[in-house]
């Protein structure tokens, strides 16, 4: 790849010495943004957050942040010829996300952890050092884009939209957008790794990193009962209509829009399929019922970021995302004191308490919020 071929990452070309610091995961997607870096003159320095260690987690393909992907990332700095350090971030690791994750099952919410790392940890801290390291810039293997607007640098959808991470970054804030810069924003995943083959890199076929990184079983439940011992008490599960229908061993076990695993079946319905409608954490109850009881059309957010000026009081027509797979859907926000409130133009299913609302206009971020609670339609 020549220099005239490199993203725009919306900063002048490098002068001499200009530093710019690359997150390594050990994954191929930051390995090649370190290496778009160092094709494009600057002085990269590599650094790799020891985030866990789980032994399990070690040697698993798919995981992030751990012992093997830490080696990954040496052999991919020393190739390149930058400097490369570890840094060792497991204890606000644990108290910033791990400890997070398990306290919001407990409370009945569905959390993402991903958006809280980048949000405490690397787009906080490592940016921190980042500064402290007199770099320019920070840089990661994130499928997004940073487009320079006319109020300054925008958070965009990922040019391929089976790649798109903007819906885990919209905790980003305005001032860590200006220092951070995204080089694979713009290009499919298939020419990350075809960069990576050609460079000779030796994670060009490494495995994408799957679920949740700290999780090595994939069973969250399991972990949550191991941090918080007692979490999997049993209780009732109940119809929305107030009936008890059966009894469950932790309501950690399940999520709201959740069919599959119930075992239940509605003696008063019993073709009707049900779902988990809603999670009564201090009750210790699973409510259920049919698909319908889980429409929703107002949903509440907490801790709102805007990456716009703060909307007036009559609020802003938009799209929203309210899981990371799911569609854009029309939507008025409404700030509040607390963050937002959201007004949904069709309702929506599955509303989950714990996970995020996005706020799109066309590919752009314009902020995001904590869903805390949905309010059902009016029947």
């Amino acid at each position: 790849m020549t220099g005239a071929a490199f993203p725009d990452l919306g900063m002048d070309r490098p002068p001499a010495g200009a530093r710019v610091v690359v997150a390594m995961s050990g994954g191929v997607d930051s390995s090649v943004t370190a290496a778009l870096m160092k094709e494009a003159g600057y002085e990269v320095v590599g650094i790799t957050l020891q985030l866990y260690d789980h032994g399990a987690a070690v040697a698993r393909s798919g995981a992030c942040c751990a012992g093997r992907d830490i080696y990954d990332a040496r052999r991919v700095a020393d190739a390149l010829g930058i400097a490369h350090y570890v840094l060792d971030y497991e204890s606000r690791f644990r108290a910033e996300v791990i400890d997070e994750f398990a306290d919001s099952y407990l409370a009945g919410e569905t959390p993402i952890p991903c958006v809280r790392c980048n949000q405490q940890i690397k787009f906080k801290d490592l940016l921190n050092t980042a500064r402290e390291l007199g770099a320019a810039a920070l840089a990661t293997g994130h499928y997004v884009r940073r487009i320079s607007g006319p109020d300054g640098p925008e958070l965009h959808r990922a040019a391929d939209p089976t790649r798109d991470q903007s819906y885990f970054l919209f905790a980003t804030t305005r001032e860590q957008l200006a220092f951070l810069r995204f080089p694979l924003g713009g290009m499919p995943k298939q020419e990350t790794r075809a960069i990576a083959e050609r460079l000779g890199l030796c994670v060009s076929d490494k495995p994408d990193s799957q679920d949740i990184c700290f999780v090595p079983s994939g069973r969250y439940a399991d972990l949550v009962a191991k941090l918080r011992p007692g979490a999997a008490e049993p209780g009732e599960i109940v119809h929305v209509d107030g009936r008890v229908l059966g009894t469950h061993r932790g309501i950690i076990g399940y999520t709201v829009g959740q069919r599959r695993g119930l075992g239940l079946v509605d003696p008063a319905r019993p073709g009707e399929p049900l779902y988990v409608v809603r999670l009564d954490a201090a009750a210790r109850r699973v409510i259920v019922g049919p698909k319908h009881a889980l429409a929703e059309t107002r949903v509440r957010l907490r801790e709102v970021n805007w990456l716009i000026d703060v909307p007036g009081p009559d609020g802003i027509e938009a799209e929203v995302k309210l899981r990371s797979m799911s569609a854009p859907a029309p939507a008025h926000i409404y700030p509040t004191e607390r963050g937002a409130e959201v007004v949904l133009a069709v309702p929506q299913f599955g509303v989950a308490p714990g996970q995020a609302c996005v706020f799109y206009e066309g590919d752009r971020v314009l902020g995001g919020g904590w869903i805390e609670r949905a309010q059902a339609m009016a029947a």
